[in-house]
């Protein structure tokens, strides 16, 4: 069996599984076993934490007795920025690993993925075998994550 590589990642967290395979009365069955997990560092700052400060207060700017006036902190942009750093981590863990991969499966939801494309796509090897699908699958333990993926014929090593 060609070594595979299943990431499966959200905002909050990144697992890492392989493909193996047991011998069960001579038969081989394969099935996915969990080797390491990353955890988004700013996911777990608590929202007080990641947004205090002058600079980072959204609310209104009130200048002496004239109505107050709301202003947008950007806080989307930031949380893309938090994503964009998450996906670099997660590029970086992938791209240590390449040199014993046949197949990779990226799993994430579709921002997520997008910034995993933009920063680990062209650090690939030629020879490595991408597959990616847009959801959001972290919940699934293990042998779920397998199952769902082989109805779909997504773990299969052409």
């Amino acid at each position: 069996m060609n070594p595979v590589l299943v990431v499966v990642a959200d905002g909050e967290k990144a697992n890492f599984l392989t493909l193996k395979e047991k011998d069960v009365e001579g038969e081989f069955h394969p099935y996915l076993v969990e080797d390491k997990t990353l955890l988004n560092p700013e996911q777990k700052l608590s929202g007080q934490q990641l947004w205090a400060g002058a600079a980072s207060q959204a609310g209104h700017f009130q200048e002496g007795k004239s109505q107050a006036h709301s202003y947008d902190d950007r806080r989307q942009d930031h949380e893309v920025e938090f994503e964009r750093r998450f996906a670099h981590l997660i590029s970086e863990q992938i791209l240590s690993q390449t040199h014993q991969l046949h197949h990779l499966l990226l799993i994430a939801e579709p921002r997520l993925l997008g910034l995993l494309r933009e920063a680990l796509i062209p650090a690939l090897p030629k020879t490595l075998k991408l597959r990616e699908l847009d959801k959001n699958l972290c919940h699934l333990k293990p042998q779920e994550l397998y199952e769902y993926l082989a109805d779909r014929h997504l773990l299969a090593q052409d």
